[in-house]
């Protein structure tokens, strides 16, 4: 019998690539095929904003085909039952993807904490909106009517990520404690799996190999999102059955 009530999921890249978005830091990743300077930071975005506007204007259309999968599914089931129980249940992911919610997992129980593709933000007015089209160095904000300061609602190295205070509130209070696909190399959210086994978690990694920061999981399981995700849900919703 599993006693547990708080449930923390920390997902990275490694869940949607089986979905067909590419990762960032494997050896075929988007770093490797583009400069992270140039694309993923504030500094890069003030030197050349159209040639940052492609790249995320051409991520953005690849979502419009990207479809959830079984490892997606199974988390919005265990959100479902879980909270159903009358449970805690947060979901953290540090995809800017629209999977999760694909899925049905809900967006009372998911943080996007480095932002979300499918939404824009005005420098100028700090507005954030829903979009799904492409954006540029022409386009206008709808709510203070400015050109020139809109921008990807995505979180750049340099930037804090979003809901952190809420993510610490959730890894005070957690009993279970599940990274899914990260590399374990990125903070903070590299550091949430140790935060919570300082809190007497119980943690656990599911990814296709080992992350560099395996060693803070009491639990592991290796292979791919959409078989070891189910795999693991039904095992975990089996022993804590009430």
């Amino acid at each position: 019998m599993v006693t547990a009530r708080n449930i923390v999921i920390l997902t990275g890249a490694g869940i949607s690539a089986e979905s067909g978005l590419g990762t960032f830091r494997d050896k075929d990743g988007i770093w490797t095929k583009y400069p992270l300077e140039d694309l993923a930071t504030p500094e890069g975005f003030q030197r050349n904003p159209q040639f940052v506007h492609g790249f995320y204007n051409d991520r953005r259309e690849a979502l419009k085909t990207a479809r959830p999968h079984a490892g997606h599914e199974a988390l919005a089931t265990l959100e479902k039952e879980w909270c159903g129980r009358g449970n805690t249940f947060t979901l953290v992911t540090q995809n800017v993807d629209n999977l999760h919610e694909q899925a049905g997992s809900s967006s009372e129980h998911l943080i996007h904490m480095h932002g979300e593709l499918l939404k824009i933000r005005c420098a100028s007015c700090s507005v954030v909106m829903e979009h799904a089209d492409p954006i540029s160095t022409e386009s206008i904000c709808s709510s203070c009517d400015e050109a020139g300061y809109m921008r990807p609602h995505v979180v750049w190295f340099g930037e804090i990520p979003l809901g952190m205070d809420e993510i610490e509130a959730a890894l005070t209070d957690v009993d279970v404690f599940v990274s899914v696909g990260t590399s374990g190399n990125v903070y903070p959210a590299a550091g949430f799996g140790q935060m919570a086994r300082t809190m007497g978690a119980r943690t656990v990694e599911l990814n296709l190999e080992p992350s560099e920061n395996a060693y803070v999981f009491d639990e592991a399981l290796y292979g791919p999102a959409s078989e070891i995700v189910p795999q693991w849900v039904d095992a975990f919703l089996s022993r804590s059955a009430d």
